[in-house]
């Protein structure tokens, strides 16, 4: 008599699939004991879903328990819970056209307006726009908040915040284009800019003089405004004043060091109540308190690009390549 055998089957996640078990991944170096109030000594990052080709753009979404982010070559946004794991939530994200076209097309930063809306930087449709469908019943449906600045369209917007007055602030590097880069002919403005998209619908130029700005965001009170800059040879984060329409006084937040074998260049961040900074950055994540002191870095072998604080800010989800992250700071 044959005995019969059980077979296991290993399913391969080829597209941002969840983890059965969630492996911890990075170290954490600790260079100032004001960290101690915001990392706890036992603190882990864990993969909670993989084999993203690029993972960008995280959002926390506290009403669903839900993270939202983009894998941008794929041109899709998919979604994380606790009880589901990943799924795919919105595709396509960033580029609705039908010819087919080069470069990375999907959508990049992700981020909610003051009615709960979902807004995202489309690289391929070059604008931002908002989903013109409830975020529990997503639909590839958009409507266009900036499209282009004095008739010449945006490169690929790439990472956004609005401010208390509901204004839109972005940035616009190249990535997005086919050649990814200021020599790309589909490119129509002459520089990279920081933009505003009033309420009204008027674009202004806040900066033009960065070479490759990518992450964006207020500090407490809206008063200064802190903006990354992904470029290899200018690796910075900037910090610029307001004054109404203009952003004054340029100066430099933090130089990144990028070491031998270190991944990434200044992305995506966030800064928290205190006026804390989580940036993507060479190497890992980089922790600033407000007056750009290093207080400490998650480090990470493979790019980030992005985060997203939890609605209590003890959690950070961070997208790390082929990775998606959930860094559980304190308890």
């Amino acid at each position: 008599m044959k005995q019969l055998l059980g077979f296991l089957f290993i399913t391969t996640v080829l597209q941002c699939g969840a983890q059965l078990t969630n492996k911890t991944v990075g170290t954490l170096e600790r260079y100032d004991k004001a960290l101690d109030a915001i990392v706890s000594p036992n603190a882990k990052a864990e993969i909670i879903a993989d084999g993203c080709d690029w993972s960008e753009g995280a959002l926390w979404v506290e009403k669903y328990k839900m993270l939202l982010f983009s894998d941008v070559p794929t041109n899709s946004i998919f979604k994380w819970t606790e009880a589901k794991g990943k799924e795919v939530y919105l595709k396509p994200s960033g580029y609705t056209g039908t010819v087919s076209r080069s470069g990375e097309t999907g959508s990049n930063g992700l981020l909610l307006d003051r009615k709960g809306n979902l807004v995202m930087c489309q690289h391929g449709d070059r604008r931002m726009a908002r989903m013109d469908a409830p975020l529990d019943r997503p639909q590839p449906k958009f409507v266009s908040l900036a499209s282009n600045y004095k008739g010449k369209r945006f490169s690929s917007p790439n990472d956004a915040t609005f401010n208390s007055k509901g204004e839109l602030l972005f940035t616009d590097p190249p990535y997005g284009l086919p050649k990814q880069s200021d020599e790309d002919p589909g490119k129509e403005t002459a520089f990279n800019g920081v933009y505003k998209a009033k309420t009204n619908g008027e674009v202004v130029v806040l900066v033009d003089s960065l070479t490759r700005p990518n992450g964006i965001a207020f500090f407490p009170g809206e008063k200064k405004l802190l903006v990354a800059n992904s470029d290899p040879a200018k690796p910075n984060w900037y910090l610029f004043d307001i004054v109404g329409d203009k952003l004054t006084n340029g100066r430099i937040f933090f130089h990144a060091v990028s070491e031998k074998g270190m991944k990434g260049l200044p992305d995506g961040l966030k800064i928290d109540r205190q006026g804390n900074v989580f940036a993507t950055g060479p190497g890992g994540i980089h922790i600033f308190n407000k007056g750009g002191k290093l207080l400490g870095k998650l480090k990470l072998d493979e790019a980030t690009s992005n985060c997203s604080l939890s609605a209590d800010q003890k959690v950070l989800y961070i997208t790390n390549d082929m990775y998606v992250l959930r860094f559980k700071m304190r308890d």
